[in-house]
């Protein structure tokens, strides 16, 4: 008897246990967000951790082939994450797009969408600091290219930006179809192809206009994209952290590299609370 009333008192524990972190959890939802540029809906994850707002936004972009849930397939623990860098998270569904306006296909604008049509909403659903001192973003691969290219050319959106595994410079890739698709072939379309890089965007910047956070593993086939932006950003003179470490194109790299990530917009964020 003694024992049962143990085991009761001891599941009881745990249940309100569980009861309290569910109830002191950050927020998910799913949010279908209509396009107006793309005529369509589409599906967006957002995180609102549990402290009052108004909060600073970091939108996490996935990589090639991904979707709205790949950062929580990376990060299951990514609601808590919210909650320790006191941070919402945005993960918007780009398919496979580069994140482009595409100058071959009308009806993929997805750097209109991410950088203006989602914005809007999610400073109009959610208390935001709507501003961009309030803003970050970043990704992994093909999302890391997109993070980039989308605050190089929207530095007045974004106040800090990050890239894991980018695909910075994806010139080196020609034969990929869906980038063919795109930009069309690279052999007959290398105007549109040079545009249409991260890394030839940097120039559209000077020193403090964003803060930037760059990583890549040493045998990610991205490493030498990466470096050579790296270098780039030396050449003008662009502050920037630049992390590089033992790791490839794989998952246990960005489980790892995103804390980096966040806590260095957790830093900005603080900095910048005004």
């Amino acid at each position: 008897m003694i024992k049962n009333i143990a085991v009761f008192r001891n599941s009881l524990l745990l249940l309100l246990l569980f009861v309290n972190f569910v109830a002191h959890a950050a927020k998910v939802d799913t949010v279908l967000v209509h396009s107006a540029a793309m005529n369509k809906d589409i599906k967006v994850v957002v995180v609102v951790p549990q402290i009052e707002g108004p909060h600073p936004v970091a939108y996490l972009l996935h990589g090639y082939g991904g979707n709205e849930k790949t950062w929580f397939a990376i990060r299951p623990d990514l609601a808590q994450l919210a909650d320790r860098y006191q941070m919402m998270f945005v993960c918007p569904n780009c398919e496979s797009s580069w994140y482009w306006d595409s100058p071959k296909v009308p009806t993929i604008r997805y750097e209109m969408f991410t950088s203006k049509e989602l914005i809007e909403y999610i400073d109009k659903h959610y208390d935001t600091r709507a501003h961009k001192q309030g803003r970050a973003i970043t990704g992994l691969s093909m999302g890391g290219h997109g993070s980039m290219w989308l605050a190089l050319r929207h530095a007045d959106v974004y106040g800090a930006a990050g890239s894991t595994s980018g695909g910075l410079d994806i010139r080196p890739f020609p034969h990929d179809g869906v980038m063919r698709d795109l930009l069309g072939e690279e052999s007959e379309n290398q105007e549109i192809w040079n545009r249409y890089v991260a890394i030839n965007q940097i120039e559209r910047i000077k020193d403090g206009d964003l803060a930037l956070i760059i990583d890549c593993g040493y045998d990610d086939f991205f490493f030498e994209v990466n470096n050579d932006f790296h270098k780039k950003l030396l050449k003008y003179n662009i502050g920037h952290d630049f992390l590089v470490r033992p790791g490839a194109h794989t998952v246990d790299y960005w489980y790892n590299a995103i804390v980096y990530q966040l806590l260095f917009f957790k830093n900005y964020f603080d900095d910048n609370n005004n």
